[in-house]
């Protein structure tokens, strides 16, 4: 049996609750990757300051958006962050009767996601 298309729930951790639903392996993949990616370059900017106050290369936000059973949208502007462990995304989940936006850390919902890959 393919995993590829199935979807199952999807917890994510916050710091005052959690949110879950149902969510593709294949969105997961996405999502993964793009914190990944996210990740590299919050850790690079914070090995290229070493300490020192030097003016860092503006990096574009993240924007990941899904469109499923709801709607999922995780942001992060990583210019405003020293490194991935302190960095934190802002995340809207909504569907057509319920909006709910709220901030996260980074590492948490990277955790998250590769939990719910394995």
């Amino acid at each position: 049996m393919s995993t590829s298309t199935m979807s199952a729930p999807l917890t994510l951790n916050l710091p005052q609750g959690s949110l879950r639903f149902t969510f593709s392996s294949e969105a997961a993949q996405g999502l993964k990757a793009d914190l990944g990616e996210l990740m590299s370059t919050l850790k690079a900017a914070a090995a290229t300051q070493g300490g020192e106050p030097t003016r860092r290369t503006p990096q574009p936000p993240m924007e990941y958006r899904h469109t499923g059973d709801v709607f999922l949208e995780v942001f992060c502007n990583p210019n405003i962050w020293p490194s991935p462990f302190a960095a934190k995304v802002l995340v809207t989940l909504r569907d057509d009767r319920i909006r709910v936006t709220t901030e996260a850390e980074l590492s948490q919902i990277y955790e998250d996601i590769n939990a719910y890959l394995e």
